[in-house]
């Protein structure tokens, strides 16, 4: 928390599920004042931020032009853009926003920029230092549960062999048959694409994502990795399903899993485990954790982790989109008080007190 001795101009940029859930978060933080909202649908232009966030009315329009947006006094943008087909489709628009003085916070990966290659690592650091701010990510994973929880659980340990995360995701509500079927890859003959090759747009996309976690983990361990490997598959449906995007055939895919292993010497030192469920045929004895961590060391560590919403609260946020927009607003003082560059940020973020 910054105390109250400042209160942050702040943008959301774009408001699906997570941007609206980051929206509210902002309109609903006293350190944080909304000047601006950027929108790609015509539809949504014009209206009020309070509106399409379900709040009381803000007095602050949306627009679907850059133009506006660049043109705004703020600290900082808040950037959810939905995924591109590429990691770095959006560079561009970052760019001129950094460009323009306002400092950037991705919730789309972006967490630990010495990954990157050098090209994007110069053109970002570049524009950063152009506005004299700073670009970083945050979430919840990237951002989170691998970076900081399963880094912070190795200090218990006098010696660690190697560490692991898994994540069970169920995606059967997901409406956008577009992100569903086309981004997502749901649907799709099994074996009709090389889910480890980059040649396949959702793969290029998450494997930029999620390497850059891999790479960080290893990183905060001290642990110089020789390289990431990939081991993804698709699995079959056994039945026609009915899901909110639409039908997914029988023998066709309901479930991706993602993995990418960070190896040294032959050996796998972190793991990183993603399913993309669209029931529970696939999953392991029906386990619907969010997060499963483990450290192989002395001791060993095993966290089952999730997130809950509290109750009382109205709407249809789950509590993974309010812990997203947490790690948003609580990551924001932050980066804005950071020198000027490209930021990875640190295991802990200040929070707001309640009461």
């Amino acid at each position: 928390m910054n105390g109250g001795s400042r209160q942050y101009k702040v943008i959301q940029w774009a408001t699906g599920a997570m941007g609206k859930s980051c929206l509210r978060a902002i309109i609903d933080r006293p350190d944080l004042h909304l000047v601006g909202l950027y929108v790609y649908s015509p539809k949504k232009s014009g209206s009020d931020a309070g509106k399409i966030a379900n709040r009381p009315e803000t007095g602050i329009l949306a627009s679907n032009d850059i133009e506006d947006i660049v043109a705004l006094d703020a600290d900082l943008v808040v950037h959810a853009a939905r995924l591109g087909a590429t990691h770095d489709s959006h560079d561009d628009d970052i760019v001129r926003l950094l460009k323009s003085g306002k400092n950037v916070l991705s919730i789309n990966g972006n967490t630990f920029y010495p990954n990157w290659s050098k090209a994007r690592r110069d053109k970002l650091q570049a524009a950063c230092e152009e506005g004299g701010v700073s670009f970083a990510g945050t979430g919840l994973n990237p951002g989170f549960a691998a970076e900081r929880l399963l880094v912070t659980a190795t200090s218990v340990c006098s010696a660690v062999s190697s560490v692991s995360l898994s994540e069970v995701v169920l995606t059967d509500e997901i409406a956008s048959p577009e992100y569903v079927f086309d981004l997502l890859g749901f649907g799709k003959e099994v074996g009709s694409v090389d889910m480890n090759s980059d040649e396949w747009a959702p793969a290029q996309t998450l494997n930029a994502m999620f390497e850059d976690v891999v790479a960080s983990v290893a990183h905060s361990l001290g642990w110089q990795l020789d390289e990431i490997k990939r081991k993804h598959r698709m699995l079959p449906s056994g039945r026609d399903l009915e899901v909110r995007a639409g039908k997914i055939r029988k023998g066709t895919a309901s479930h991706i899993d993602w993995r990418w292993r960070g190896m040294i010497g032959g050996e796998e030192k972190v793991l990183l485990s993603i399913a993309w469920a669209m029931n529970d045929e696939h999953v392991n004895g029906g386990d619907k954790d969010l997060w499963k961590l483990e450290v192989k060391g002395i001791p060993n560590v095993a966290i089952s982790f999730g997130v809950e919403r509290p109750e009382g609260i109205p709407g249809r946020t789950s509590a993974e989109q309010m812990a997203v927009a947490g790690t948003v607003v609580n990551a924001i003082p932050t980066l804005i008080e950071a020198p000027a560059g490209l930021v990875s940020l640190p295991l802990a973020t200040p929070f707001e007190v309640l009461g």
